[in-house]
């Protein structure tokens, strides 16, 4: 008999689909008030997913959804980031 493992699902702040957190991307504030992209999902501090689609990139840039969620200045070089790993797993 076969237990089936449960997936964990995180809810992307952007769409608000519920997806399982792998293919999500985790952006991370840290206590030091410095956001980045968490490619692993296992940095420390605040965290907000979003679906790994350039649709959901773009309505968070647009709407200021990551700076709400995470209380904090989002540098656009974040936004650029998470364009680029999202492009660069479509190609693969």
């Amino acid at each position: 008999m076969s237990t089936n493992k449960k997936v964990p699902l995180r809810k992307c702040v952007a769409t608000g689909e519920m997806l399982p957190k792998k293919e999500m991307i985790r952006v991370v504030r840290s206590k030091e008030g410095e956001v980045s992209v968490d490619s692993t999902g296992k940095k420390a501090g605040r965290g907000a997913y979003l679906s790994k689609k350039e649709e959901a990139v773009e309505v968070a840039r647009k709407k200021n959804i990551l700076s709400r969620q995470l209380e904090a200045d989002i540098p656009e070089e974040v936004y650029e980031e998470l364009l680029v790993l999202i492009r660069r797993e479509s190609i693969l």
